[in-house]
């Protein structure tokens, strides 16, 4: 027995010593080859059963996380998540950034590298030009393209379209330049202050348009159906949710997102701030969060039981990881204080339901937090069992990639011609028409050979793609673009820098007399917006006004003004001026912008994107940034923020857009103008409102009416169309909004062509807003739809409808006749017999 036990040891022995070595192999191949787990080559990965991929995930991780040390299993709760070598796990980067395109962020230890094969990614305009377009399919398919995948390797059900950034980030870990496949993207914030310097990241101001773009984007970059429900385990890349929640605040005049505390109504979050990410998760599916760092009420966000565990686990469903914003656990302790020792914070975030710490916190004080009893030991395997279940939906643990689902995309995939062309159409679909007096544009090819490009943002690569970028494929810059159309251009920056603090204005001047047209391109860039850095003003920095008033008045005819910019900027005296005929809104539009801004000005491509965000003037700047209230508060003069409730004077309203044509609307008319709720007795009745959720989902389905609105192209221009529907109630007040978006579509329409888009209303959702305590209710009487220039009526009835039961009544009356007739006939000619 001792012999064989010494056999047994040595053979043992040697497995190990093979294992080991190849590791070493592994940490010294090629970087083409991607890092993962239990390698079929490997004679240790057959004893492992959580390298088993025929036994559900849920035991795999079970197995995995009962084989790790204490030591080990703490080394897995950062981002920069630690190998394992003894269990042939590799090293694993949780943070990666794709927010509209494959980025990498210099400096930063994160899962993306472009310095092998592959050097750049397809850059898509930033996510507030995207959000213009009001295309959710766009959202979904953003550099789309038809991926041939391997059916001999898949074990699922795949949609034959993919979203390009998850092509793409697949494509670039394939090649052996990932160490990760978890995005930290979308950002669902709403853009509730337009200082704010990261809602150039964000869809907009709006609810339902953010959480609609949320749940295309993830359903597209997950791998999912764009209907979604086609998804099942398999990940082709995990995206996150952020930041959840109310996080809307950088660093405004010293005070940081560090230590702000948000006051924030339950009014507002019920309505405003947390609808976005409940779409993300139930409806988007998406597998992580990220928490934010700022408090809601005094509580740190990744420390709230009630957010994290309570509304995102238990209300909502959500299966997936959480994780910090970066070093957002060390300021529960160091910064804001809200804790008396970091062993506090520690326990405080894994009892809350956090399972990852951007940052080295957690390495560093979860040992003592146990030591102290401040944490158990299964509030640790709870948070690796989230985080190990996500490593293996991505297939990290399926062994080699190349042999399983998505292996075989490669780094032909990454900058490929159908995702260049996809971001050019996203460019094009965006861009805002703000002013067209007396038709300027389009200009006329053949009648226009010179022109004057002047402008800070002229010719910069860098601005146009904005932040969390990676490097572009192939820039076409304004200027650029402009050239491929006109052989005879004079260029001149105007400012030596975009801020603009000494301007070249007299200089510029020399290039405006005798050109045909001219073209101003100012605006911001990353300097004046970005995260860390929120704005104080709304105007053009430094001397750009100027400079735009002296070209408009000395140029031969009006000009053209483009403004590159994430958030608004007020522009009324650009609105006013005369001089200036014609102002386009092209956000940052990513590494195609210039080609598809060009084609606007000259009409090869029809403007048909609408502003997501309310352009407020300047005089708003006098609100503090850090009154977080959503509704109006006339007493004191406050005006409310977002076009639901801002009270205000605006630049340009939400949902504005211009276009080369001319659409009309007439809505169709609805099955019925009375919707009926009412499904048993209510306190609330009498007060004029009901819950939502003491309807019931039954009564809420069954609510449900289709609404069809004709849409006619009456210009000589095609055009691609965006269709928005409002609904107002009839009676405005009692806090509620005074009108909001309900539903929008996309639709193509030839010169003169007509077509019927059909949305839905579902008076749950979108008739409903919050009480002071947070409750959805919808109020009883009249609300409008509108779209345009056009409204229709419908009327909400918490009584019964009798309608149905008055039919009945009137069908039975007349067969009680009948028998009756019946039966007198009988008996009077039994009468007559006997």
């Amino acid at each position: 027995m001792r012999h064989l036990s010494t056999r047994k040891m040595k053979l043992l022995n040697l497995s190990l010593l093979i294992h080991l070595c190849s590791l070493l192999l592994v940490s010294t191949q090629p970087t083409d080859q991607p890092p993962f787990s239990c390698d079929s080559t490997d004679p240790l990965t057959k004893s492992y059963k959580f390298c088993k991929t025929t036994l559900p995930i849920n035991r795999r991780v079970e197995d995995l996380v009962s084989r790790l040390t204490l030591d080990e299993k703490i080394s897995q709760l950062i981002n920069t998540a630690a190998a394992i070598p003894r269990l042939g796990i590799p090293g694993y980067e949780w943070w990666s950034e794709a927010l509209h395109g494959v980025a990498f962020v210099a400096n930063i230890s994160q899962g993306i590298r472009f310095n092998g094969t592959i050097r750049s990614a397809t850059s898509f305009p930033q996510v507030i030009l995207t959000a213009a377009s009001f295309d959710p399919y766009l959202w979904y398919r953003i550099g789309q393209a038809k991926v041939k995948l391997d059916l001999d390797i898949l074990s699922f059900s795949l949609c034959d379209y993919d979203q390009a950034i998850g092509i793409e980030a697949r494509g670039v870990y394939n090649a052996g330049q990932a160490r990760g496949m978890t995005f930290w993207t979308p950002n669902i914030n709403i853009f509730r202050d337009p200082r704010w310097g990261r809602g150039q990241e964000t869809p907009g101001e709006d609810p339902l348009v953010t959480g609609k773009y949320a749940v295309s984007f993830v359903r597209g970059i997950q791998g999912d159906s764009f209907e979604g429900g086609k998804l099942g385990e398999s990940l082709q890349v995990s995206a996150c949710c952020k930041h959840f929640t109310a996080y809307d605040l950088d660093n405004w005049k010293g005070i940081n997102r560090f230590v702000f505390d948000a006051n924030v109504t339950l009014q507002d979050l019920a309505d405003t701030y947390q609808p976005p990410f409940q779409s993300c998760i139930e409806k988007g599916k998406a597998s992580g969060v990220m928490c934010a760092y700022n408090r809601i009420n005094g509580v740190p966000n990744c420390a709230d039981y009630n957010l994290l565990s309570k509304t995102a686990r238990g209300q909502w469903g959500f299966n997936g990881y959480i994780t910090s914003d970066c070093d957002a656990v060390s300021i529960i302790y160091d910064e804001q204080g809200y804790v008396k020792e970091p062993e506090d914070a520690v326990a405080d975030v894994l009892t809350a339901g956090m399972d990852l710490d951007c940052g080295e916190y957690l390495k560093n004080y979860t040992g003592s937090a146990i030591e102290k009893k401040k944490v158990a030991v299964s509030d640790i395997d709870r948070a690796l069992h989230n985080l190990f279940s996500i490593r293996m939906r991505l297939g990290l643990f399926n062994g080699n990639p190349a042999k399983q689902p998505f292996g075989n995309i490669g780094s032909d995939q990454v900058c490929s011609q159908e995702h260049l062309n996809l971001a050019l159409e996203a460019a094009r679909n965006g861009i805002v028409l703000l002013k067209n007096d007396n038709r300027l544009l389009p200009l006329a090819k053949t009648e226009i050979t010179s022109l004057a490009v002047i402008g800070p943002n002229a010719n910069s690569s860098e601005t146009l793609v904005g932040n969390y970028a990676g490097p572009p494929c192939n820039p076409v810059t304004p200027l650029q673009g402009l050239q491929s159309y006109v052989k005879f251009i004079n260029y001149h920056p105007g400012c030596s820098t975009v801020n603009c603090s000494s301007d070249l204005t007299d200089e510029a001047m020399k290039i405006v007399k005798g050109t045909d047209q001219v073209v101003l391109v100012m605006g911001l860039d990353q300097t004046q917006e970005r995260e860390a850095h929120d704005r104080v003003d709304l105007v053009l920095p430094g001397h750009q006004q100027k400079l735009v008033t002296s070209i408009a008045s000395a140029a031969n005819k009006p000009v053209i003004l483009v403004l590159l910019c994430g958030g608004p900027v007020d522009i009324t005296f650009a609105k006013n001026d005369q001089n200036i005929g014609s102002i386009i809104w092209a956000g940052y539009p990513g590494e195609a912008g210039g080609r598809a801004l060009a084609e606007i000005i000259f009409g090869d491509h029809n403007p048909g994107g609408r502003l997501p965000i309310t352009w407020y003037p300047q005089n708003l700047t006098k609100i503090p940034m850090t009154d977080m209230r959503m509704r109006p508060e006339p007493s004191s003069g406050y005006p409310g923020r977002t076009y639901r409730f801002y009270q205000g004077l605006k630049v340009f309203e939400f949902g504005y857009g211009l276009s080369y044509t001319n659409y009309s609307y007439e809505f169709l008319p609805l099955t019925k103008d009375k919707v009926y709720l009412n499904n048993q007795s209510s306190d609330k009745i009498a007060l004029g409102y009901k819950s939502v959720s003491e309807m019931g989902t039954e009564l809420c389905e069954k609510s449900k009416l289709p609404v069809t609105v004709r849409v006619q192209n009456n210009g000589e221009m095609d055009g691609k169309h965006a269709v928005l529907l409002f609904v107002r109630q009839a009676k405005t007040g009692n806090e509620r909004p005074i009108k909001q978006l309900v539903g929008f579509n996309n639709v193509d329409l030839k010169a003169g062509e007509k077509a019927e888009i059909k949305l839905e209303l579902s008076p749950c959702e979108h008739l409903s807003s919050a009480e002071g305590d947070g409750q959805m209710v919808v109020d009883e009487g009249s609300y409008f739809l509108s779209i345009g220039d056009k409204e229709s009526e419908i009327t909400v009835v918490f009584s019964e409808d009798t309608s149905d039961a008055a039919a009945s009544k009137l069908m039975i009356l007349p067969r009680i006749l009948i028998f009756f007739y019946i039966y007198s006939f009988i008996h009077s000619f039994l009468c007559i017999l006997f």
